[in-house]
């Protein structure tokens, strides 16, 4: 950054508010409790860095985490949200699949109570996949094993049949 702000690049209206500032005058500074737990910035460095202490370098973090594991973490967070909106979008699929396979359907129902209840079953079918997905991802917040062994078995069980056999009539 250039000593004036006015040669700066980027100058936003704003940028002198001090509400924004991290309340060390020197730059060179970092607070220590931006930093994790575990690192240190080493005194009289050019550049001030944060490195892992030597001292506890392998020291879980308190919530049970290892310094040295969060690479894979990631990773594997990152193939879950992959894998999370795989099956997102199986299930607007079949919540689609539902809604063709429903408006294919012809009603030769004529007494209006049965007539109801078919068409309330048929929208709740439509509406199960959504619901599927909701409850299990809302109840599951705990166990995310469990939420892919829920969505797992939903895609199997509320599969759109009327859809994908093509049939259209009751009979």
């Amino acid at each position: 950054m250039n000593p004036t702000r006015d040669e700066d690049a980027l100058n936003w209206a704003g940028d002198d508010d001090p509400t924004l500032q991290n309340g060390s005058t020197d730059p060179a500074r970092t607070e220590p409790s931006a930093l994790p737990a575990g690192w240190t910035i080493p005194q009289g460095a050019a550049h001030p860095t944060a490195v892992p202490s030597t001292t506890d370098a392998a020291s879980p973090e308190p919530d049970g985490a290892d310094v040295t594991a969060q690479p894979d973490s990631a990773a594997a967070s990152s193939a879950a949200l992959v894998g999370m909106g795989i099956l997102a979008g199986m299930y607007l699929l079949y919540t689609v699949g539902w809604f063709i396979g429903v408006a294919r359907i012809e009603k030769p129902i004529s007494d209006p109570v049965a007539e109801f209840m078919f068409s309330l079953g048929a929208w709740l079918a439509v509406a199960a996949p959504l619901a599927w997905f909701g409850a299990t991802y809302w109840l599951t917040t705990g166990s995310p094993r469990a939420r892919r062994a829920w969505l797992l078995i939903g895609v199997l069980v509320l599969a759109p049949l009327p859809f994908i056999l093509g049939t259209g009539t009751l009979a």
